[in-house]
């Protein structure tokens, strides 16, 4: 048998976590079907195969930012209902059609570019109109909201579409009675109560994200759309831990020392030399750095597990490596650092990362870059 060399830095996904993890939200919304998003590379984890292991837990539906995602999806051969939403004009609204995808319009310019396209493929397109509530981003006001929903049902009249949703976005679920969040639902209700009024007949209407699911049974409807929840970190860290949650993070990242070396007081570390050795220690070279998605705003901040203890970076945060003081500690050069997994094993998590840099745990895992190989795990069945 041929023996693997180490890796440089590898992520762990642990996917019996993730479909733990997909049971545990489904279970917060019996009531609701649930759609698995994979955004973004299923934010930094693997897209497709997070997307296989969410619906053998029982996702119905798979949701992607990009249609380029959702085709990708159909390509590597994810069935069932899978939904867009992030159109830009010109975009391969034919080919959408033609992959059964759910899309998302939120304005006339992109209702009139889907009609041309499912004209053009004699196929009826699956549509849902989105409905900005208050986050500002993307969606319809409520101001074009008549105009929209008309000609879409004029649209559908002709053939052209089905509109088999009405959704939209909350601002500031993660923060749970949050004065925007009340309201919000309540237009939401009243903008699907509109266009029901007018002949709409959506098939899921649908508003709540990962905070949603877990914290505002009210804003469940037919479908859920959790995301981070799914790869078992928590939305809410100041309401609940991912643990207090029920959630296992999916995601472990570790890296071989490349070098330890005795160094004198008083040595400068990294660019800048915003860190100088105190007195006569041991360095330990970590081999990923921001060109692999470490930020560098945990420069002198962000938490390593080696040999059983917690360090800290050494200094600034380089394009490829980063450097740890081990206090004197000689750990062998290619043993593990781990920068952060569930948290069950001492090591530091993704939300321990987000307080060093000063910013969310999903963009912690979300940036890993392609250098660093996904290494999924527990792929098969559950026992």
């Amino acid at each position: 048998m041929t023996e693997t060399a180490p890796l440089r830095a590898r992520a762990e996904i642990d996917l019996a976590a993730l479909r733990a993890n997909v049971r545990t939200l489904r279970a917060h919304a019996p009531g609701a079907a649930f759609m698995a998003v994979v955004k973004a590379d299923a934010y930094g984890h693997g897209m497709v195969p997070c997307a296989k292991a969410a619906i053998e837990a029982g996702a119905t539906w798979v949701g992607a930012a990009t249609p380029e995602e959702a085709l990708a999806l159909r390509a590597a051969g994810i069935g069932g209902r899978v939904m867009c939403w992030l159109w830009t004009p010109g975009g391969p609204w034919r080919e959408g059609i033609e992959a059964d995808l759910d899309m998302s319009v939120s304005a006339l310019w992109a209702l009139r570019e889907v009609s041309s396209a499912a004209r053009a493929a004699g196929r009826t397109a699956r549509i849902q109109l989105k409905a900005d509530t208050g986050l500002g981003r993307n969606g319809c006001m409520p101001a074009d909201w008549p105009e929209l929903v008309s000609q879409a049902l004029q649209a559908e009249a002709e053939g052209l579409v089905r509109v088999t949703g009405i959704w939209s976005h909350f601002a500031c679920a993660d923060e749970p009675g949050h004065p925007s969040i009340a309201p919000q639902l309540a237009l939401f209700r009243e903008m699907v109560a509109a266009a029901e009024e007018r002949g709409v007949r959506p098939e899921v209407r649908h508003i709540a994200n990962s905070p949603g699911t877990l914290t505002l049974p009210e804003t469940h409807f037919d479908l859920v759309r959790p995301g981070i929840a799914m790869y078992g970190i928590s939305p809410s860290p100041e309401v609940g831990t991912s643990e207090e949650f029920g959630l296992r993070p999916v995601m472990t990242l570790s890296a071989s020392l490349a070098l330890v070396k005795h160094v004198p007081g008083g040595h400068g570390v990294s660019y800048g030399h915003h860190y100088v050795t105190p007195g006569e220690t041991t360095l330990g070279l970590v081999p990923v750095g921001y060109g692999d998605g470490i930020p560098r705003h945990a420069s002198g901040t962000g938490p390593v597990l080696v040999g059983g203890k917690w360090r800290t970076v050494a200094g600034r945060v380089a394009m490829d490596q980063f450097v740890v003081d081990l206090g004197g500690d000689e750990p062998p050069v290619g043993s593990e650092a781990v920068l952060f997994g569930p948290g069950d094993r001492g090591e530091p998590t993704a939300e321990d990362w987000a307080q060093a840099a000063g910013t969310i745990a999903y963009e912690i895992v979300t940036r890993i870059g392609s250098r660093v190989p996904r290494v999924h795990v527990n792929e098969g069945p559950d026992e």
